[in-house]
């Protein structure tokens, strides 16, 4: 794909995001946003779960937190509740002012500073961070630059936590095709949805790495829960990928990578 057809497609995310926020604003809907993982489906938790302990073993007081692709703040609630200096970074205006009017002073208002910013070009100083973190953003960035800037803006120590797709089970790549045939989705975003050595190259340079799997049959768990309700559908993925090498098929990934050297 061209550099071309790359600012074109981010132009198109950036308008989609902008236009779905701005909406939202015009409803009056803003409280009640930053919900985490409580937000989605049980059975699809798992993934956003085990992301959320990883972020509060690393932030904490006194702790600076950048969120890469925040949106409305969907995933910015953890790391408030840590009582992290959180940066939340976004295309989208519209989006960012949503998430700060969703804010309370419970909930860590004081701490939290929104800023408009292309995760290809961060506009922050080298060392700025403790920790970046990125909830489902990685496909929006070109992947070498988006890691050369993750790495540039950390402080030595520093670490990353990143929960996304990933690209190589056939079933999840045919339905993001479809999303797109569909105009749900730019072609940029396809062709950079992370794989196993992409997050590798991201983790590369730190001290410790990990990744987590989920979700091998998560395509077969909306059916399952309209038949046996959540919370058996949820208990039968979670047990589903106790049994099967989860990595060869899964949905969902979890990064940490600690210890920037």
């Amino acid at each position: 794909m061209s550099s071309n057809d790359a600012e074109l497609d981010k132009r198109l995310e950036h308008a989609r995001y902008d236009s779905r926020a701005s909406q939202r604003l015009a409803e009056g809907e803003a409280r009640g946003l930053l919900l985490g993982s409580v937000a989605l489906p049980l059975m699809y938790r798992a993934p956003y779960l085990y992301y959320e302990s990883c972020v509060r073993s690393l932030a904490g007081p006194g702790k600076r937190v950048l969120e890469l692709g925040s949106g409305a703040g969907l995933h910015t609630a953890v790391l408030l509740e840590t009582g992290a200096e959180v940066t939340a970074t976004d295309i989208s205006l519209n989006a960012l002012e949503l998430l700060a009017r969703s804010v309370t002073e419970q909930q860590g208002r004081g701490r939290l500073r929104t800023e408009k910013a292309d995760m290809e070009k961060l506009p922050f100083a080298a060392g700025s961070f403790d920790l970046v973190v990125s909830a489902g953003s990685l496909s929006y960035g070109e992947p070498s630059q988006v890691d050369r800037e993750v790495r540039r803006v950390l402080a030595p120590g520093g670490s990353v936590v990143c929960v996304d797709s990933l690209n190589h089970n056939p079933i999840y790549r045919f339905n993001r095709w479809v999303h797109y045939l569909r105009g749900e989705r730019t072609r940029s975003t396809l062709s950079r949805m992370p794989t196993i050595p992409r997050l590798e190259a991201l983790a590369d340079g730190f001290r410790e790495s990990e990744m987590h799997f989920f979700g091998s049959v998560s395509w077969a768990m909306g059916p399952l829960a309209r038949l046996t309700g959540e919370s058996m559908a949820s208990a039968w993925s979670d047990r589903i990928d106790r049994w099967v090498h989860v990595r060869a098929s899964a949905f969902k990934v979890v990064l940490a990578a600690r210890h920037l050297a």
